[in-house]
């Protein structure tokens, strides 16, 4: 199962977000640096309304939704490349993660101490990412250390791999995150540097979080505009604004019940679907159902998964012995109301195992082992 990682500075509400989104209280949330040592992992549903309207055409009431997993990592201080504030073993958590959701302290509170004294989110996300570009550089140069000899002697991955290095480490130099290098880079260069597990070339997307007075105002905040054009700029990615203290009291109420305490307090709707969509694409994942008589499921995949590989992530049978993907658009069905309607109308087609599943796809599949 892929994972996010939530960082960021000590003290931003990474655990807080992590309790929020994860619908627990796993992780320790105190007002004080390094509260969090080990990572906290937590399952997360991906709130998904076509699950409950198939389950309605399957006539059944069983829906198990798509999942992946957050880490609840602690906050990288100055200095966490070189060992500050045990930042070696934390930048090994960020290193097992497949994506990072950075969290960004937007809020004044003098009852919380912000490790550098003053808010300012920008000077906050530099203060991470020099971090995380500095051990990347690290990663480099040993690496360079490394292939030194292959190369001497002629071999030509470890050229090519060399060569691919020197790019990273001249963009790194700038202060740029690996993920937005550039230079165009051939399927099979991209799979060599997908291989070096740079900390900077793992998809990122934003969270702003804010008090639960600002929300009303969030889109015109200073910190959450400085935010949102920092993404944009530096990592093409979004970002999502959260109050992480009121979603983490709210995940402790019945969706119902959680929905009316938002309303109550001017609060529209929780931030956390929009958190968990954003990062569930950030993983380029993508969800694929099936249903039988006994329940609808929503299956995760990466993207560009085949349909035997999509076979074999409900069991391993499938995929060994796959015939067929009897298989039909999630919209095409809602709009029939029913399986034998939609097979009256043409909309169930019949693929084999080369094809790519679409996000949305219903699938049945056919195999013999």
């Amino acid at each position: 199962m892929l994972k996010a990682g939530i960082v960021g500075l000590p003290n931003v509400g990474k655990s807080t977000l992590f309790n929020a989104v994860t619908r627990s209280h796993k992780a320790a949330a105190e007002n004080y640096p390094f509260c969090t040592i080990e990572s906290n992992l937590g399952v997360v549903t991906v709130p998904d309304a076509r699950l409950a309207e198939l389950g309605k055409i399957a006539k059944v009431s069983t829906l198990i939704p798509a999942t992946f997993e957050f880490v609840d990592i602690a906050g990288l201080v100055k200095g966490a490349s070189r060992g500050e504030g045990l930042g070696n073993k934390f930048l090994s958590h960020i290193r097992e993660v497949d994506a990072l959701v950075h969290v960004v302290r937007c809020f004044e509170d003098p009852d919380i101490v912000h490790v550098t004294g003053s808010i300012d989110a920008v000077r906050d996300i530099e203060i991470v990412m020099t971090e995380l570009v500095l051990a990347d550089l690290e990663t480099v140069k040993k690496r360079r250390e490394k292939m030194a000899r292959d190369v001497k002697r002629g071999d030509k991955h470890a050229v090519l791999e060399t060569h691919l290095l020197e790019k990273i480490e001249s963009h790194l130099n700038t202060g740029k995150p690996a993920n937005t290098l550039a230079v165009p880079l051939a399927p099979d260069e991209k799979a060599i540097i997908r291989g070096f597990f740079l900390l900077t070339d793992k998809p990122t997307i934003f969270v702003a979080n804010l008090k639960e007075k600002d929300l009303a105002t969030a889109e015109n905040h200073p910190e959450v505009v400085k935010v949102r054009n920092y993404a944009r700029t530096h990592h093409a990615c979004e970002t999502v604004v959260v109050c992480a203290q009121l979603e983490s009291d709210a995940a402790d109420l019945s969706p119902e019940e959680a929905q009316e305490y938002l309303k109550e307090l001017g609060v529209k709707e929780s931030s956390l679907s929009a958190l968990i969509h954003g990062t569930y694409h950030a993983l380029n994942l993508r969800t694929f159902f099936t249903f039988n008589e006994k329940e609808a499921r929503a299956w995760t995949i990466p993207a560009g998964t085949t349909a035997a590989k999509a076979a074999g992530t409900i069991h391993t049978d499938f995929e060994r012995g796959f015939i067929k993907a009897e298989t039909v658009n999630w919209e095409d069905l809602s709009k029939e109301g029913s399986v034998a309607h939609a097979r009256e109308r043409g909309h169930y087609r019949i693929e084999g195992r080369d094809y790519v599943v679409r996000d949305g796809d219903v699938l049945l599949f056919r195999f013999n082992v």
